[in-house]
């Protein structure tokens, strides 16, 4: 999603501009094209000529100089996107009141392309009201802005400042050099992972599924504006911390989450691999070792079918299928089922893999997606977020 796209990196003068290293480094070997503007307080802490040996790009540090090109108005229209990373207060005020006293803020002035900033700094700098309203002033404006992290900072504190991780910041970029926050306002429910029914305290049974789908479509969601309630079973996959999420192990207790937050979803992604049956009566201690074990199983509850018989004209409903064999065929007598708006099947052959191959199904109409999941989760929003349009 990056090759050859034009990051212009601004580095601000924080004590994160070292993690920032990190970022030109990944960025880089995704095949985009960086070019790195520092201010002077950056240079204090990190050496532009680390940042130039990286990206084998130019590093500018000075409003003015010998070149022809009036900098910040070529650097401007060259971006795809500009990145603030680590964004201080500082800068963030500048901006918000309409600054440009050096090149980097010049160029954040100039620029047409969308500018997303990542705020680090001590908690109490970050929570003062001023800086908060800037954060909020430019939002409105269509600035973008990630949230910093909860955690020990630099400066000896512990709470919500620090520099986000680089992987979910890659993410915001891929998300905000092709879409807007068009899912502002919105209540999107995720499910995802492999439920676990106990067999015993030891033992369970369970399925392959990873929950990554889940998850992109989850971190999609968020990026676009949307307000995530993420709700999950066993996955093989870390969860940002930005995401409001609930641990839901067993079918049962999947079965209690959904259906609480459910009624509050405006678009609802049912990814999760719930088990269709479950022990029907679970031992209390560990069942010793036998010629053989036989086990008594008894049918789950059809989450997916009770929400559609629950659901609202203004729920969307979106089911998964993950299929062996007949997919379009399976896939279509699930949807009318169950009430869905939308199912999304896939083979079997391709779970817990990082790229997919998807058909999504309404009742008139099926379109093949592919790419990584975190593309695929974006073409799944697209696709619902244009059948509503119409």
């Amino acid at each position: 999603m990056l090759k050859n796209k034009k990051i212009l990196l601004g580095i601000t003068g924080g004590i994160a501009a070292y993690k920032a290293v990190d970022l030109a480094s990944k960025l880089t070997k995704m095949g985009a094209e960086v070019k790195t503007i520092m201010t002077a307080h950056a240079c204090e802490f990190v050496g532009p000529i680390t940042f130039k040996s990286i990206t084998h790009q130019p590093v500018i540090t000075k409003m003015f100089n010998t070149n022809a090109d009036i900098e910040h108005i070529s650097l401007a229209d060259w971006a795809d996107i500009v990145v603030i990373a680590p964004a201080t207060a500082n800068i963030i005020g500048k901006t918000a009141s309409g600054i440009a006293d050096d090149l980097l803020s010049s160029t954040i002035m100039a620029t047409t392309a969308p500018v997303l900033f990542v705020p680090a700094m001590n908690i109490h700098m970050y929570e003062n009201p001023i800086v908060q309203e800037n954060i909020t002033k430019l939002s409105n404006f269509g600035y973008f802005f990630m949230e910093p992290q909860f955690g020990n900072l630099a400066c000896g504190y512990e709470g919500k400042g620090r520099y986000p991780e680089n992987e979910e910041i890659i993410f915001h970029i891929e998300t905000y050099l092709n879409y807007k926050k068009e899912l502002a306002g919105k209540n999107v429910l995720v499910t995802a992972g492999a439920s676990r029914e106990g067999i015993d305290p030891m033992r369970f049974i369970s399925n392959y599924s990873s929950g990554k789908m889940g998850l992109a479509l989850a971190r999609a969601a968020h990026i676009r504006g949307a307000k995530v309630k993420f709700i999950h079973s066993s996955i093989r996959v870390n969860i940002p911390k930005y995401l409001d999420s609930i641990k839901a192990v067993s079918a049962e207790e999947m079965h209690r989450a959904v259906l609480k937050e459910y009624p509050n979803s405006d678009i609802t992604f049912m990814t999760a691999a719930v088990a269709d049956y479950t022990p029907a009566k679970p031992s209390k201690q560990k069942i010793k070792k036998s010629d053989d074990l036989n086990l008594e199983l008894k049918r789950t509850k059809d989450i997916l079918a009770e929400l559609g018989g629950k659901k609202t004209k203004d729920q969307i409903l979106v089911g998964f299928a993950a299929e062996s064999e007949n997919i379009k065929e399976n896939a279509l007598n699930k949807i009318k089922k169950k009430n869905l708006d939308f199912i999304c099947a896939n083979n079997l052959n391709v779970s817990g893999k990082d790229d997919t191959e998807i058909l999504v199904l309404d009742k008139g109409k099926e379109i093949k997606l592919n790419g990584n999941k975190f593309s695929v989760a974006h073409q799944i929003i697209d696709t619902i977020l244009n059948s509503t349009k119409k």
